[in-house]
């Protein structure tokens, strides 16, 4: 009897042997080429087309490289603007509620954030932690560095990795007084927005996040980047870290714990070491993959 397809439409063709195995074989290769090119992403080198640094020391990237050929060094005293340097210090460790050392890494102009230029009202700058504000310039700065417009990111997928190890500014708070806290200061203190603000400010649709690992934070933001980039999650990432000494509340923990050099000079790996010496600034790159790269 005939079946009703054959009715309907003659004879079933059958596939020839041949024809299953060169149908095989086509999708062998298709399915190789998919594995390679998988392999050739996951390996493939990324090139870092813009830098932009606020160091001790070095107000940009020339001067930073200056300060590294001519061996100079980034370290000075506290700033006395930041804290009664003299009311903190005594020179007797273990002295309580004071630090034995008046040597760090500082950098000049915290605080004279231009928050127009960003979009940021003054009342809104003042509950801002000045990481923040210091993170949207020197991102300016790298992407200047990098030859890209930084409006003509708006609405791309480029993403933005920032390393922290959390906010002096919001050690500081408003003092006790819940009165001087306004609508700005959630989002004024909150680590996650040293990338969310810079993000939001330049239009970016890529990934947006801050990474607390302690002294690896930038180190692990770099490797999520390159991660994020090479799976295709992004297309451009600006990768950074800050740091700003604002508060005396840590170096009276390091100090109660005898971390910090009484000297002012970190000896590596050295018979005289004494401690480490803290240090502040802000570091951004601009990454793409290499076969973006014109």
């Amino acid at each position: 009897m005939s079946t009703a397809s054959e009715l309907d439409h003659g004879p079933v063709p059958t596939r020839s042997r041949e024809d299953v195995v060169r149908r095989a074989l086509v999708e062998l290769k298709t399915a190789k080429a998919e594995v390679a090119e998988l392999r050739r992403r996951q390996h493939e080198p990324i090139a870092v087309v813009g830098v932009g640094c606020r160091f001790p020391g070095a107000g940009g990237v020339r001067d930073f490289w200056e300060l590294l050929v001519t061996g100079g060094s980034g370290v000075g005293e506290m700033p006395a603007d930041r804290w009664d340097v003299d009311g903190l210090f005594s020179p007797e460790p273990g002295s309580p509620g004071k630090v034995y050392t008046r040597h760090g890494g500082f950098v000049d102009g915290v605080g004279s954030f231009d928050g127009g230029l960003f979009g940021v009202s003054p009342r809104e700058a003042a509950s801002m932690d000045p990481q923040q504000g210091l993170v949207l310039e020197v991102a300016w700065e790298a992407l200047e560095s990098a030859g890209i417009a930084p409006d003509s990111l708006r609405g791309t997928r480029t993403g933005v990795f920032m390393g922290a190890g959390g906010s002096d500014f919001e050690r500081l708070g408003a003092g006790g007084d819940l009165g001087a806290v306004d609508a700005y200061a959630a989002t004024g203190c909150a680590v996650n927005f040293l990338a969310n603000r810079l993000s939001f400010a330049l239009g970016l649709l890529g990934p947006s996040l801050a990474v607390d690992s302690a002294c690896s934070s930038s180190l692990v933001a770099l490797h999520l980047a390159v991660q994020s980039l090479r799976h295709g999650e992004c297309d451009v990432a600006l990768v950074g870290g800050v740091n700003l000494l604002l508060s005396p509340d840590v170096w009276v923990a390091l100090c109660g714990a005898r971390m910090l050099s009484a000297s002012g000079v970190c000896h590596t790996f050295d018979a005289a070491a004494d401690g480490y010496v803290r240090g502040e600034g802000c570091g951004m790159i601009v990454l793409k993959r290499q076969s973006d790269v014109t």
